[in-house]
């Protein structure tokens, strides 16, 4: 059997991706793909007990270090339970945040050293990386008007200041740019569907499937 392949949403808050992530799917399964969407940090009952800790009370519950040890220990358990055992069924998996949402909010904005986010990886993943990864890219001050007016701007990250905010827009965009092989950047201002036409363009390019 084909193993699956795995594509990775990133961007900052409201930026869209959820939308993106319903959207592609319906697009891949409608050739035949069986497609699972899953999140992070969650996807599996571990994980979201865990995201449950890392999303509610306050902007400083946790240290930069805190947040990158409690989200690995909810990726591992995300990538062998969930996202491992989908690939090798042939299945393909789209999640919405990975590891770069870790290297941008935690690393570029926390202020957590890039080495220890890549020791912590490399410890617990063994190299495990997207096939694919979109960025998407947008005012990070529109994105988080549009995660208030949904409800989903009242997390520890979401009150965050705008300058956290900004940091991780730069950060995200520099990981698409010394990542061009993985990363594909999207602009997050355009409609849902010409975001997700970009990015079945993407798809067809990098990973050679019609959509």
């Amino acid at each position: 059997m084909t193993p699956g392949r795995f594509i990775t949403l990133e961007g900052g808050e409201g930026a869209g991706k959820t939308t993106l992530a319903e959207l592609l799917a319906a697009r891949l399964r409608s050739t035949g793909l069986e497609v699972i969407v899953t999140r992070e940090p969650g996807g599996t009952p571990n994980a979201e007990a865990l995201r449950t800790l890392l999303v509610e009370g306050e902007t400083g519950r946790w240290s930069p270090l805190a947040e990158t040890l409690l989200l690995y220990a909810a990726r591992t358990d995300h990538v062998e339970r969930l996202i491992k055992p989908a690939l090798s069924a042939g299945h393909w998996v789209i999640c919405d945040r990975f590891s770069d949402s870790t290297r941008a909010y935690q690393g570029a904005a926390g202020g957590l050293d890039a080495d220890r986010i890549a020791a912590i990886d490399t410890v617990t993943l063994n190299g495990f990386t997207p096939d694919l990864t979109f960025m998407v890219d947008m005012d990070p001050a529109i994105g988080l008007e549009r995660a208030r007016a949904r409800g989903g701007g009242h997390t520890r990250f979401g009150r965050q200041a705008i300058p956290f905010h900004n940091t991780l827009r730069r950060a995200f965009v520099e990981i698409a740019r010394v990542n061009p092989d993985r990363c594909i950047l999207l602009d997050g201002a355009q409609p849902p569907k010409q975001v997700a036409d970009a990015a079945l363009a993407g798809v067809r390019a990098r990973l050679g499937v019609i959509v």
